[in-house]
């Protein structure tokens, strides 16, 4: 397939920006849409792909996913790999939960609604999330479960990956949806764990550590959640399915901060706090149908990725970008 152009919604953001970069290494045509919103410091999302601008493939728009026109964008283009969301799982309670509804199912449903009528457009790669999971009974869990979201998060995840089967079943949207369970690396949103972790390193605070600090998770490194989309906009057999991607590296938290302790050479300090509202005990992917479907697997250890992630950490904070 001679994919030529693409859209990346949430083009600045942490796994947008790679995948925008990957996509341009590859030669193709890329437009990249992100409204640059404060959940976090919309700086970092800028330094993201600022070396980017000058590339002739690439067109940057600033502006929200639910405004778009998204009918003349869709015209021309193959791929649309629709990253863009209100992330965070603990900042999905209370009244911030309206920007969640709005930016995970509102904009999806719109581009959705465009896409159903975009001839040209030969697939629409979802960016899904392992915390529709929940407390899963079965680990590694599998794409068949049912799904029992622990955050509101979850929820506005679900509810837009549904919206993409009921525009699949209906107008033969082709839609595939990647559950990523917790990426990392460089460009990590400042609010996600290990980039919180290793900024303490660097400022000598202590990590916070949510419940007892033996919650496991499964970590998916980000070049290999940028091949996942590269492989789900391409795989013949792949349209209409929710693929597990994760990083084949389930570890419990305690483990992976003795990990961090022996790349940073030296001790890092911890503070236990109280167990966070929706964050799930327990993830792990069964990876075996993407494996089948997409040809993909991590490559990326987790001390080769917690080792790059701090190398970045490292340079952002010395060079005295605003945290």
């Amino acid at each position: 397939m001679n994919m030529n152009k693409s859209i990346v919604t949430g083009a600045a953001g942490f796994i947008g920006s790679h995948l925008v970069e990957a996509l341009l290494k590859q030669g193709q045509q890329v437009i990249g849409i992100d409204e640059f919103n404060s959940y976090y410091d919309p700086a970092l999302k800028r330094k993201n792909i600022v070396h980017l601008h000058n590339n002739p493939n690439f067109e940057l728009i600033e502006e929200d996913v639910q405004f778009v026109d998204w009918q003349r964008l869709l015209s021309d283009v193959d791929v649309v790999y629709h990253q863009a969301a209100q992330a965070g799982v603990r900042a999905s309670w209370g009244k911030g939960f309206r920007s969640y509804t709005e930016r995970n199912i509102s904009a999806t449903q719109i581009l959705l609604e465009a896409a159903k009528d975009a001839k040209h457009l030969k697939r629409l790669v979802f960016a899904s999330t392992s915390s529709i999971y929940g407390d899963a009974e079965t680990l590694p869990t599998h794409e068949g479960i049912c799904p029992a979201p622990v955050s509101p998060y979850g929820i506005t995840k679900l509810a837009a990956e549904r919206l993409c089967g009921l525009y699949y079943k209906n107008f033969g949207v082709p839609f595939v949806a990647l559950r990523y369970f917790t990426v990392y690396g460089p460009r990590q949103r400042p609010d996600m764990a290990f980039h919180k972790f290793f900024k303490a390193v660097i400022e000598n605070e202590a990590i916070p550590v949510y419940g007892d600090g033996e919650q496991t998770r499964d970590f998916t490194y980000i070049s290999d959640a940028v091949a996942a989309n590269l492989a789900a906009a391409e795989a013949p057999g792949a349209i209409g399915h929710i693929i597990n991607i994760g990083g084949g590296s389930r570890a419990v938290l305690s483990d992976v901060l003795n990990m961090m302790e022996e790349i940073v050479e030296q001790p890092i300090k911890r503070q236990h706090i109280e167990r966070a509202m929706g964050d799930a005990r327990h993830t792990g992917a069964d990876i075996t149908k993407a494996k089948q479907l997409l040809g993909w697997q991590p490559q990326i250890s987790l001390r080769e990725g917690l080792t790059q992630e701090w190398q970045w950490v490292k340079e952002l904070y010395q060079l005295g970008v605003s945290s």
